[in-house]
């Protein structure tokens, strides 16, 4: 599922975070024509801003929440121009028909595991309600999305709790996002290794004018993985599986599906709904070339 929005139109961890590790760009691998923006990530557009906690706790749990705000301040009171884009429906995208139907966004976007969806979404609205300026307001709509971590996180277990999902909100900055095995990215599995948050930025011209789009990705799917063209699962599997085959799902414990993923599109372009929903569409082309 992928969500579009205009801000112009409008990290807390539970521990420690592993070393940081080399970005592609870092590694000299430069997909595509256009320049990124100074943090290659989402809050290259103007406003936006991210926030994450992780939640490590013994050896079963590995989840967390994402925070995606458009600006900083009251959400309900200044909405942003949004639309939701749909590929496969099976998630659980709380809050998607209103923004289908009015074109606006009124709440920060979290994301989180698929049982979390509910427990974030009623932590969110209660935060809603509080900041100032919301003394009247008497229905929200909060957007929660997921993916399902129950491969490396005790699911079930329903960990993340009111506290996280404020922290990870009121911790959004307009800083450098971190990415791999943090946030809602801290249980996902993509390509048959370890998955997580990703992010990235381009700057676009149309005419004589410049805008930034930002994508935030969760990543949790299944298939092949393609760097650049290049047909990284050749060399690069566990050493029980052939090289000139796709890589088979494990029947240890068979996962059900090859997983999902949730794809946040943001732009400072002077985009309406129905323009953005199109833009959340070619997002999906992204996620096909890797």
């Amino acid at each position: 599922m992928l969500l579009a929005l205009a801000p112009g139109l409008g990290a807390a961890q539970s521990q420690p975070a592993d070393e940081p590790r080399p970005r592609a760009r870092e590694l000299g691998i430069r997909p595509g024509l256009l320049e990124p923006g100074t943090r290659n990530a989402i809050t290259d557009v103007p406003g936006v801003r991210v926030g994450q906690v992780t939640i490590h706790e013994g050896e079963s749990v590995r989840t967390g929440v994402t925070a995606i705000l458009p600006h900083g301040g009251n959400l309900f009171r200044e909405k942003v121009a949004a639309a939701v884009y749909v590929y496969n429906a099976f998630g659980k995208l709380v809050g998607s028909t209103q923004v289908q139907e009015l074109g606006q966004l009124e709440t920060p976007i979290l994301l989180t595991n698929t049982l979390s969806v509910w427990d974030a979404a009623a932590a969110m609205s209660d935060w809603m309600l509080e900041r100032p300026g919301s003394e009247d307001v008497r229905s929200i709509n909060p957007v929660v999305g997921e993916t399902n971590d129950g491969w490396l996180n005790d699911i079930r277990g329903r960990h993340v709790k009111a506290e996280h999902v404020r922290r990870a909100m009121e911790s959004a900055s307009e800083g450098a996002v971190e990415e791999g095995s943090v946030g809602a990215g801290a249980g996902t599995m993509a390509f048959r290794w370890k998955g997580g948050i990703g992010t990235s930025s381009r700057k676009v011209f149309a005419g004589k004018n410049s805008y930034m789009v930002g994508v935030l990705v969760q990543s949790n799917f299944g298939g092949s993985l393609t760097v650049d063209g290049v047909a990284v699962w050749r060399e690069l599997q566990p050493p029980t599986e052939q090289a000139d085959a796709p890589p088979a799902p494990r029947a240890e414990k068979p996962r059900g599906g090859d997983g999902s993923c949730m794809i946040v599109v943001a732009t400072d372009a002077p985009l309406d709904a129905r323009q953005l929903r199109r833009l959340a569409a070619r997002a999906v082309f992204g996620m096909a070339r890797t």
